[in-house]
């Protein structure tokens, strides 16, 4: 129930942020992050239209707590500026890849933020975290390493365990 409230909580202030027309900045996606569209793993989240995907996605920079996510409105990433400059680079790729997940269920019209499931049960969480868990693998990263990513504020070692046992990942409190 936690996890629901913080993340509704999340999405509220997003939500008022547009709507007090908070300062943001816009972007295209390829200016921030480059050679995306090499990435096999994105190759794989969008297949034959990776280019046009990558080409035409917007990021939006809105100086707000939290680290990145979509626009359940126009299927832009949301980015903390600060979050790109001073977070952990493979948790920001990590990130990165998970996002654009998300970017694709948004384009396929399904609904990312489903309040008839928790956090680590919905579909789309779910899936987006088992392609960041299948790079995190492909670039060599132990369990233990793969689980400090998964960890976040908003999740219970609970949420950690049950999450970490849905992508088969062997964190030592879920052992």
């Amino acid at each position: 129930m936690l996890n629901k409230v913080f993340l509704i909580v999340r999405i509220m202030r997003l939500d008022r942020a547009f709507r007090l027309g908070v300062s943001f900045s816009t972007h295209s996606f390829t200016d921030f992050f480059k050679g995306f569209e090499k990435v096999e793993a994105v190759r794989r989240i969008f297949g034959g239209k990776t280019e046009e995907v990558l080409r035409n996605l917007r990021v939006e920079f809105i100086p707000l707590a939290g680290y990145m996510g979509v626009n359940g409105s126009n299927g832009h990433l949301i980015v903390n500026p600060k979050y790109l400059k001073n977070g952990d680079r493979l948790d920001v790729y990590l990130d990165v890849i998970h996002e654009l997940v998300h970017i694709r269920q948004h384009i396929e019209g399904r609904e990312l933020f489903d309040s008839n499931y928790s956090y680590v049960e919905r579909p789309t969480e779910v899936e987006a975290y088992r392609f960041a868990v299948e790079e995190a693998r492909r670039l060599g990263q132990s369990d233990e390493r793969i689980c400090a990513y998964l960890k976040t504020p908003w999740m219970s070692i609970e949420d950690l365990i049950q999450l970490a046992r849905a992508l088969s990942v062997k964190c030592k409190s879920s052992s």
